[in-house]
């Protein structure tokens, strides 16, 4: 399996990175244009092979729908894929299969398949109940309002969003249980008021009118998920000051609350009129909480850069990490204690999962070498562990393309060696 060792020769960052374009957003957009009556042009796509992958599934289904034949669409790892497509699907004439990765077979969409079918969708589990493959026939679906099951994933609730304005009489959806990664439903929301879709939010129900999408030009904000890397790194630095531009203090995503989570580890965020400087400060604390529900995507940076500087944490809200393109809090468990620190993970009394350790200092051993268990968000939150090791090995970085493909080549140009 391919390796590469990351080393510096001080420990100073600075530099200007230009980040990924944000993939949450791209996907999102993708899906509104296959659904819009006339195409409209979007500046800055994610590069992600998320993202391309989606677009090329797109054009797959356009050119063979309505096709007598059984069409199978591979979605890989990339699990906002599964959950678009499943919803879109639905509504597609065709018969389709919708498989992935065997990792993506262990990852749950029965809380979205149970809410497509109360609208009258026709959808199979074609081996393990409540989990992909699937087998979908295409139909008109009827409107009204249905209950979703909104603990597991926001993803299944934008996947409803995103298809209900072309639903006959519109869409009304009732959430239940403790929303997961409710900024995202937020990003989903505002972008279909972009596109001329008056949704309209009540508490725990969302309104979506059946309307079309008007065709509009869209720029897309650099990625604020890809940016917490940089923090660790900022964080774990000696001296730091870096410039990230396209990043917004007024975004469509949730985790610009990056800029205020690491005053705690000593980096301060300017922003300026087109992005964001980052610079070291001194700081210290003894213990850090904080509650992720909302905010997954940070975790791992977040909880590794506490555990490296020998910060106290506990974190909770962490349930969704489960079931991630990899079991985000056994690999964390496993990788850390490699270097010397005990995680451990509990059920707290909202049947949510936490993680907690002690203050430790984290230590390089001959030989070791960090494992990326498929997943790109493991392999990127390690390398910024290279200013407290010296040196970091991570197994399989060509991961990083799902969502951030010129990471690597970032690190080199802020005189980082990777080989």
């Amino acid at each position: 399996m391919k390796t590469v060792t990351v080393n510096k020769a001080d420990k100073i960052l600075k530099g200007t990175i230009l980040l990924p374009f944000s993939k949450s957003i791209s996907n999102r957009l993708v899906m509104i244009r296959a659904m819009a009556p006339e195409d409209f042009r979007i500046h800055h796509l994610s590069e992600a092979d998320d993202t391309f992958l989606l677009e090329n599934l797109l054009m797959a289904i356009r050119t063979k729908k309505r096709n007598d034949l059984q069409i199978v669409l591979e979605t890989g790892n990339a699990g906002t894929a599964m959950r678009f497509l499943t919803a879109y699907l639905s509504s597609v004439p065709g018969k389709w299969i919708l498989t992935g990765s065997e990792r993506m077979k262990f990852r749950p969409i029965g809380a979205l398949v149970d809410a497509l079918r109360s609208l009258g969708a026709e959808i199979e589990y074609l081996a393990k109940l409540g989990y992909p493959p699937l087998m979908i026939r295409g139909k008109s679906l009827r409107g009204g309002e249905i209950e979703v099951d909104a603990t597991v994933s926001s993803q299944f609730v934008s996947a409803l969003i995103l298809i209900g304005p072309g639903i006959p009489g519109g869409l009304t959806l009732r959430l239940t249980g403790q929303v997961a990664s409710k900024p995202y439903i937020n990003m989903t929301v505002r972008l279909l008021q972009y596109f001329g879709v008056d949704v309209i939010t009540e508490s725990n129900r969302i309104i979506i009118p059946e309307a079309t999408y008007h065709a509009r030009e869209y720029t897309v904000e650099a990625d604020w998920s890809s940016a917490a890397f940089w923090y660790e790194f900022a964080s774990l630095s000696a001296e730091a000051d870096l410039t990230l531009p396209g990043l917004h203090k007024n975004s469509l995503q949730g985790d610009t609350i990056i800029a205020s989570v690491f005053q705690n580890f000593g980096v301060s965020t300017e922003f300026m009129e087109d992005g964001i400087r980052l610079t070291k400060v001194k700081k210290k604390i003894d213990g850090y909480y904080f509650n992720f529900s909302d905010y997954p995507d940070i975790a791992l940076p977040v909880i590794a850069t506490c555990a490296a500087s020998g910060i106290r944490g506990r974190f909770e809200g962490l349930k969704s990490l489960k079931i991630k393109e990899s079991d985000r809090l056994q690999a964390m468990t496993n990788e850390f204690e490699k270097l010397g620190i005990k995680m451990e993970t509990e059920t707290t009394p909202d049947g949510n999962i936490a993680l907690e350790f002690p203050s430790s200092k984290i230590r390089w051993g001959p030989n070791l070498k960090m494992e990326t268990y498929g997943d790109h968000r493991m392999a990127m939150t390690f390398a910024p562990l290279v200013f407290k090791l010296g040196k970091i090995t991570i197994v399989n970085p060509d991961v990083v393309k799902k969502s951030y493909p010129r990471f690597w080549e970032h690190l080199i140009d802020v005189g980082f060696s990777v080989e």
